[in-house]
């Protein structure tokens, strides 16, 4: 089979995939005048509208405080969706706006009057369909309403009522992070939401885990017979997982000043990254399956002892420097952010997997702001060749690189796979080659779904595969925790110490150091 007839087999199934039209729904969009919404939310479903993935049928109603009327918020999102308009968009986007309205209310308090006025909303839509009721709500919202908001939601029947399988109809929840501040305050919340919905119905929304790069994960370990026997002890030195960011606070250092890099990066998003990458291959296809294996790793992690912490766990916060010769300023000058601030915008962790694939193998997760590039990767490294004839004793030489298989998850996506080859001429002298793969390059890969439209498109077909559970979110605060409390005991005698442009604090790189290892880069790729 030739590279042209694989790739438009890949395109057929993508566009057989993204030409399904999904089944009518209302989705109900809180914190709809909020910046979410219009940068990552309402583009998603414009797109998909734009490709007819969308039902006829199908009616959004943007929920928030500001006060606006319908044509005033269909203004303001098509400013956010048509930054770049493309040829056929106008049209697109005329036939998309007629199915967008918008709701002013509050989401708690005294007047809970656009409850009622919502569910006379659900009630002009559902006339006449001859279906139960389907509806999606998306609370792109502070964490502090979700509990409030599904309580009255609750209260006013607008959801538990909806859902009546025998008619096709249901009722869904896609909640945002940050899920909690921490251990007991997660378990709050899903207390909470237990007492008035199906965990079955709850869609806790990670977008990486919707990343195309992130989710072949499962096809790179388990459909090809020369990885999966070697992923293990045996054959891997060590796991490094990066989630680095050149941006500083951009306006947040308000949410930042109470979350740091700990909450904000390694509690969701790369432990996430983390299971997927140690997970056993579950027993068959399905949300429940893959969802438990993924806890199992989880809870097979070893937790950080108190005392610990500072051998295993390292913290940063950037100074001033410059970032692509533009002169940054330093954390505790950011706006929002106290003089003497204490929060890390930088941390680094050394996890064990305490079962029988993993045990020995280090994982080191790290995740920082205003470092020197953007870039997020996943970087497996394979022990050495534990014979090579050619060189003195049958020792690895000089020169000689292990083997690195690295996926590319942001900015660009793609898989890597560093090995050693011969170099041309006499002489047995070797040189470290590249298998490339890079989705960009594909024929029709900027028609792929985004993360945010694959997510959406999973919440309305009813498939939570990739998305957070309750058990996996309350797992994950358990990892960091001990780390956490560590931390808020005591205050950082060196903050800040690291500058704006650079890799990040010396104690990170220390960190490896102590194990013999450095921290992967993408000059280690051979040239």
């Amino acid at each position: 089979m030739t590279n042209k007839t694989m790739t438009d087999q890949r395109l057929q199934g993508v566009a057989a995939n993204a030409g399904r039209v999904m089944e009518p729904c209302t989705l109900v969009l809180f914190g709809a005048s909020g910046d979410l919404t219009q940068r990552m939310v309402m583009p998603a479903i414009f797109r998909l509208a734009r490709r007819g993935v969308l039902s006829p049928e199908f009616h959004l109603i943007g929920y928030a405080r500001t006060r606006m009327t319908d044509d005033e918020f269909r203004a303001r999102m098509r400013k956010a969706v048509m930054r770049e308009p493309r040829e056929g968009d106008e049209q697109a986007w005329t036939d998309f706006a007629a199915r967008l309205s918008y709701l002013p209310a509050q989401y708690d308090g005294d007047d809970l009057q656009g409850y009622a006025e919502l569910a006379h909303r659900f009630e002009q839509l559902d006339r006449g369909t001859g279906a139960g009721a389907r509806r999606l709500f998306y609370l792109a919202t502070p964490p502090e309403l979700f509990s409030p908001i599904m309580k009255h939601l609750s209260d006013a029947k607008l959801a538990g009522q909806a859902h009546h399988p025998a008619t096709g109809g249901w009722a869904r929840f896609v909640i945002e992070k940050p899920f909690g501040h921490d251990l007991a305050s997660a378990r709050a919340l899903n207390a909470d939401i237990a007492r008035s919905f199906n965990e079955n119905d709850i869609y806790r929304i990670d977008h990486f885990l919707g990343k195309e790069i992130v989710q072949n994960l499962f096809a790179l370990r388990f459909a090809n017979v020369i990885f999966e026997p070697l992923w293990n002890r045996n054959y891997i030195d060590h796991v490094q997982i990066t989630a680095a960011e050149t941006l500083g606070m951009e306006g947040r250092g308000g949410y930042y000043e109470t979350a740091g890099a700990i909450r904000d990066m390694v509690q969701n998003h790369l432990l996430q990254l983390c299971a997927l990458v140690a997970i056993e291959p579950p027993a068959e296809w399905n949300s429940r399956a893959v969802r438990d294996e993924k806890v199992k790793v989880l809870r097979a992690i070893r937790r950080i002892h108190p005392g610990k912490v500072k051998h295993d766990a390292v913290r940063g916060q950037y100074a001033a420097g410059s970032i692509n010769g533009k002169r940054v300023p330093g954390y505790r000058k950011e706006e929002k952010v106290a003089t003497d601030s204490q929060t890390e915008t930088y941390t680094a962790l050394k996890l064990h997997i305490d079962n029988v694939r993993w045990a020995g193998v280090p994982f080191y997760l790290r995740s920082g702001k205003r470092l020197a590039k953007h870039e997020t990767e996943i970087v497996v490294e394979f022990k050495p060749a534990p014979h090579t004839p050619w060189m003195p004793g049958g020792t690895v030489g000089k020169g000689v690189r292990p083997n690195l298989l690295v996926v590319k998850v942001s900015p660009e996506e793609g898989i890597f796979i560093r090995v050693e080859a011969k170099q041309p001429g006499q002489g047995m002298q070797l040189q470290s080659i590249n298998l490339d793969y890079c989705l960009s390059d594909e024929r029709g890969a900027t028609e792929s779904p985004s993360a945010y439209e694959h997510l959406l498109l999973d919440s309305m077909r009813g498939d939570p595969t990739f998305f957070a559970r309750a058990d996996e979110v309350e797992s994950a605060w358990e990892i960091v925790e001990p780390v956490i409390k560590k931390w808020g005991s005591e205050k950082s005698p060196d903050f800040p110490n690291y500058t704006a442009g650079s890799a990040g604090p010396a104690s990170a790189d220390e960190l490896l150091a102590r194990d013999g290892r450095r921290w992967y880069d993408s000059t280690d790729q051979a040239d």
